[in-house]
């Protein structure tokens, strides 16, 4: 049985935010949370996964080992967990969950709960260096947020998102993730908006957790592309260095910068069924931003790099804020095509995104499926070397479907 429908059989993906059934299986696991390496524990609305993903690149170039936990994934349910630099395997992957079922019982658990478990577990009997851990959702009741002492918390930049369960103020969601925050702890955080910055530095100032901000400049170029990405880098640059760790070198930094990888994430596609079937000199780029804060940073890009007319294809999840998403991108961009997630129940249908896209300042068209729409676009648009494809919402819903999808 493959990994995600084993876990969705028997713990259904419903975000029940607490600690509580958390701390019970890993009490009855031996607490595997507090035999862990140093943690340097993640959290924020947007950015969070390329940061680790340049720590990671540092630390690496370093010398060091990394156990690595994020979410969602891309493709394989087993991007989420690198043991010591590694992913994890089919059949370790397979006897944790079934470690952690047995320990469990017919308690109840959350898909996400289970994972976090199972990846601390999978942690404390490998040795590393250091391990990166990225929220799943907010911060105070998110079931990384067990870990009584990480060695640094970062909190990455702070917007709206997730307002179903986190609410609909801003300093509410900054609240719920500065929770992350331990006494005596070093956390670095992104520049915020001044509201955010209030809630992080009262936090701070009470639980008595050391505060610093990104810096302003960083030593050497980097691999992902975008100016959001800069502030991704400089955080990463600032919690490495917290660490104190006499290997992470001037060099060390340079070199993982130079060479971070992070798919997903404004990446240029050079092979595959979609590049494949477009005319020579077109471009495909893809990228899983979901918010407003990300329909922003790519529109800032687009804004500052594209020299041909841009055309998207979009497919978002009906728990997503898709116009806003979609609102500073339409001044940017030629053409909208909307698509439904294949598989995925919670997708907005293509029509109904449309209908929420239909105002803003673009020609909006609902198509059938990514094959339609690359079909559409190569007929209206041959005349045009330049294509460009945000396909948002779960990252891994759109990811994993983009071969089968086409």
């Amino acid at each position: 049985m493959d990994v995600v429908q084993r876990l969705n059989q028997f713990h259904p993906k419903v975000i029940d935010l607490s600690l509580g059934r958390i701390e019970r299986l890993l009490g009855l696991l031996d607490n595997p949370q507090d035999r862990l390496p140093p943690v340097i524990h993640v959290a924020g609305t947007n950015g969070k996964g390329s940061t680790i993903a340049f720590l990671r690149a540092i630390a690496e170039a370093a010398g060091m080992t990394v156990h690595c936990y994020t979410s969602p994934h891309l493709v394989r349910f087993n991007e989420r967990i690198r043991i010591a630099g590694n992913l994890i395997d089919d059949d370790k992957l397979l006897s944790l969950i079934e470690e952690c079922e047995t320990a469990n019982g017919d308690q109840p658990i959350t898909y996400f709960e289970i994972t976090t478990a199972l990846a601390y577990l999978a942690f404390s009997r490998s040795p590393a260096d250091v391990t990166l851990l990225e929220t799943g959702l907010g911060g105070r009741l998110d079931a990384t947020n067990v870990i009584s002492k990480p060695a640094v918390t970062i909190l990455t930049p702070i917007s709206l998102d997730h307002a179903g369960f986190l609410g609909d103020s801003l300093t509410g969601i900054a609240a719920e993730k500065a929770a992350i925050m331990k006494p005596g702890v070093p956390c670095v955080s992104a520049k915020q908006e001044r509201n955010v910055v209030d809630v992080i530095k009262g936090y701070a100032e009470e639980i008595g957790a050391p505060l610093s901000w990104e810096p302003d400049k960083l030593p050497t170029p980097i691999s992902l592309v975008g100016v959001h990405q800069v502030q991704n880098a400089q955080l990463a640059v600032a919690a490495a260095n917290l660490l104190e760790d006499t290997r992470i070198t001037e060099g060390a930094i340079r070199t993982g910068l130079e060479n971070t990888q992070w798919p997903g994430r404004l990446q240029r596609l050079d092979h595959g069924p979609i590049v494949d079937a477009l005319p020579i000199g077109w471009e495909v780029w893809l990228d899983g931003g979901h918010n407003p804060a990300a329909g922003r940073a790519l529109a800032n890009w687009a804004a500052e790099n594209k020299t041909q007319p841009l055309h998207l294809i979009a497919g978002i999840l009906n728990s997503k804020d898709a116009r806003g998403f979609l609102s500073p991108l339409a001044g940017e961009a030629d053409s909208l095509h909307t698509v439904t997630i294949s598989g995925e129940g919670a997708s907005l249908t293509s029509g109904e995104l449309s209908a929420l896209a239909g105002d803003l300042s673009i020609e909006v068209k609902a198509a059938s499926s990514i094959r339609d729409a690359v079909a559409y676009q190569k007929r209206q648009y041959r005349a045009y070397p330049y294509l460009q494809l945000p396909l948002s919402g779960r990252t891994s819903a759109c990811g994993e479907r983009l071969g089968p999808a086409f």
